[in-house]
């Protein structure tokens, strides 16, 4: 190995012979699991670390699997963390993929990246490993975001070079007395803004049927609620009220979540790259992230110039660029928000809804420092006046125009 990288169960094996304490991202799913099982053949001392972004954390079976495999269990909330530093910027910087759907994974990734290794300078652990796979994006974002925060010692993930089937590890966690984890065809990764579902029977995107059963916040819109109204306030870019009650964000894009999602408001389908230019098919849902990016575009056509919004447009895919290629951290994503947030200071005000099956319609945009006309009649009769008396002006002789 000429870096510090961990891609193999080989390396895994040399790594966690020689650390004197692991960390590794723990979620309690199977790629983790069999993770702490290769770990503790070792004897190594193991910290488990589960990181809650939104998707809810069972402690106590995470506090099982931990137990059997003699590993330290450890427990963040990084909610707020998650919502504060990455989905505010991302609606700041309407990021969507390739303009299509909301970025998630790329989003929540660099704070499980910075809970690790802020745990492992806390703990003194040399080795940071995590469970991506060559067809995950995940990798090159978990990846770059640990390096970019300046850890020295090993990381990575053994399944970056070592392909194990989903079966040989079930079987292989059965023999020691771990029957939890059964056979599924589709993967999926859920936090407080997104939930996304790939792979199985969601493999191929020339023909696919998403199971109902998959979705939490998008009811169908079969069971469809009466027609209802939703108004967002906005100050310096920042949502802060719904309905005019003022709410946390979390609390707001919680509601939206389940407010937004009960017309079938908010599902996504897409591909997206793999590292060396391959697609692969993702369905999403974000009924929050929809609405939200929708009313705060609303408002910078309010009170933004023309050039101005231009430019801004044309940031955000770099912006969106950076956070997909695993470089969060990197000097040009956070330059790039730097001038995404100083722009978005001019953006308050408010936008309503009503919310119908699969739609949502604005009917009312309100900007607190507004651009648009709300009358134009009487701005066309004082346009023309203006430039009348400017004419009349040209027209006097220079001496006249003195007195005039």
């Amino acid at each position: 190995m000429s870096s510090k990288k961990i891609r193999s169960l080989d390396d895994l094996g040399r790594v966690a012979s020689q650390s004197r304490h692991v960390l590794t991202l723990f979620s309690g799913g199977l790629d983790s699991t069999y993770v702490l099982k290769k770990l503790a053949a070792f004897n190594c001392k193991i910290t488990a670390l589960s990181v809650d972004v939104g998707e809810g954390i069972h402690r106590q079976d995470l506090h099982d699997i931990a137990h059997q495999f003699g590993a330290t269990l450890e427990l963040v909330d990084a909610r707020q963390e998650f919502a504060t530093d990455a989905v505010l910027p991302a609606i700041r910087a309407q990021a969507k993929y390739m303009g299509i759907y909301p970025i998630s994974s790329s989003l929540s990734r660099p704070i499980l990246a910075r809970c690790a290794v802020n745990m492992a300078r806390r703990l003194g652990c040399d080795t940071i490993v995590h469970t991506a796979n060559q067809s995950q994006n995940s990798l090159r974002r978990l990846n770059g975001a640990i390096q970019q925060l300046g850890f020295t010692g090993w990381f990575g993930t053994p399944y970056e070079f070592s392909a194990i089937s989903r079966k040989d590890k079930i079987e292989a966690l059965a023999l020691g007395g771990m029957t939890r984890f059964q056979a599924r065809g589709i993967s999926g990764d859920a936090n407080l803004w997104c939930r996304e579902f790939e792979s199985g029977s969601l493999d191929s995107p020339e023909f696919f049927e998403v199971p109902e059963e998959l979705f939490s916040w998008t009811a169908s819109t079969m069971d469809r609620p009466h027609d209802g109204d939703l108004t967002i306030v906005f100050q310096a870019g920042v949502p802060v009220s719904l309905n005019g009650q003022e709410l946390p964000l979390l609390e707001l894009i919680a509601r939206l979540n389940r407010d937004v999602g009960a017309f079938g408001i908010g599902r996504y389908c897409g591909l997206e790259h793999l590292e060396f230019g391959e697609k692969v098919l993702e369905v999403r849902e974000a009924p929050a992230a929809m609405i939200l990016m929708d009313a705060a575009r609303h408002l910078e056509t309010a009170t933004l110039n023309a050039e101005l919004l231009r430019e801004k447009i044309s940031v955000e895919q770099l912006w969106v660029r950076e956070a997909i290629e695993g470089r969060w951290f990197g000097t040009l994503r956070e330059a790039l928000d730097s001038f995404i947030l100083r722009v978005s200071q001019q953006v308050s005000g408010s936008v309503s809804y009503r919310l119908k099956a699969g739609a949502a319609e604005a009917y009312s945009i309100k900007a607190d420092q507004p651009l648009y006309l709300t009358d134009r009649d009487a701005w066309e009769c004082s346009v023309a006046q203006q430039r009348g008396r400017t004419q009349l002006q040209d027209m006097l002789p220079v001496h006249a125009q003195v007195f005039a």
